[in-house]
């Protein structure tokens, strides 16, 4: 019964540790993440109307899946309620390592801003093409190019280098949490639309699709912290 119960619970629990392990020390005084809320959490929003449609879509065309072992059996347009609080938890605990590193270290990587964009878009680029004929990394590569430049249009390069260094950090977390729910697996995937290539258990592309999804959600606070300071001025 008690494996039963675990099972079950799985990737529920993997949510609620994400979320919780940084919400709780959102209060840090130095970082007081809890007052970028009111951008943050418009942010994630705008991540979902992007992603969860396209989770969707993917999850009923058999390009991705979920193994209902570890699910509560709770669905919401055919995904997993699980799969919902993942593109909360997740953003919310990688702008926090954001927060946390700009609060603590600044920005060590601003001499490199240029060439993190530029490893970016040829690496985004490059891996296009190499899975043209796939779709997920067709669909992640493509909308990365295009959220790249849209990137560089607004805001120049000038947070890239935070940007970058958050990445990397949140690349530790990102692809400990996606090892156990493509170990298990949780989430399988259709190796017939995807590169081919993992890193341990995790798809190539997952790293990137986080990228994707983290820069939606930038330029969303961006915008809505431009908009504010225009109110106020």
């Amino acid at each position: 019964m008690i494996f039963e119960w675990t099972g079950k619970y799985t990737y529920l629990l993997l949510d609620v540790l994400t979320l919780v392990s940084t919400l709780v020390l959102s209060f840090d005084k130095k970082v007081a993440f809890y007052k970028q809320w009111k951008y943050l959490f418009p942010g994630i929003f705008m991540g979902m109307l992007v992603f969860i449609p396209w989770d969707i879509a993917f999850t009923i065309h058999g390009i991705w899946g979920f193994n209902p072992s570890y699910l509560t059996g709770l669905y919401i347009w055919h995904l997993p309620i699980e799969e919902w609080l993942f593109f909360i938890a997740v953003p919310y605990a990688t702008v926090f390592i954001y927060a946390c590193l700009e609060a603590y270290f600044g920005d060590p990587f601003f001499r490199f801003r240029n060439a993190i964009w530029w490893i970016w878009m040829l690496t985004a680029a490059g891996l296009f093409f190499l899975g043209f004929n796939a779709w997920y990394p067709r669909i992640t590569f493509g909308l990365l190019l295009l959220l790249l430049l849209l990137h560089r249009w607004f805001w120049g390069n000038r947070h890239m280098g935070k940007l970058g260094l958050m990445w990397l950090v949140h690349l530790i977390p990102f692809f400990s949490v996606n090892g156990v729910l493509t170990a298990l697996p949780i989430v399988w995937y259709n190796d017939a639309e995807n590169l081919g290539i993992r890193l341990g258990s995790v798809p190539l592309e997952d790293g990137f699709y986080s990228l994707l999804l983290l820069l939606i959600v930038f330029a969303s606070m961006w915008a809505l912290k431009s908009v504010g300071n225009q109110h106020h001025s």
